[in-house]
């Protein structure tokens, strides 16, 4: 799991997680990983338009975002 946040992090990349909030309910969100700080991540949440920070301990799932672009 911080492998692939810290590559999308090199590569400024969004991606899709399941987070597991502090209340037990489960959200599904894009991120923009910013930084990993100990247990914790850095991230701008483009579902919520806002930064937060996320424990790695509760991202249940990640997936990359794979935009298509048109040439």
């Amino acid at each position: 799991m911080e492998k692939e946040l810290q590559r999308a992090i090199i590569h400024q990349q969004n991606v899709q997680i399941i987070y597991l909030g502090r209340k037990g309910q489960t959200t599904q969100r894009i991120i923009r990983p910013l930084e990993l700080a100990g247990d914790q991540l850095k991230a701008y949440c483009l579902t919520r338009k806002a930064p937060r920070v996320f424990a790695i301990s509760n991202i249940l799932a990640i997936q990359q975002v794979v935009t298509g672009r048109a040439v």
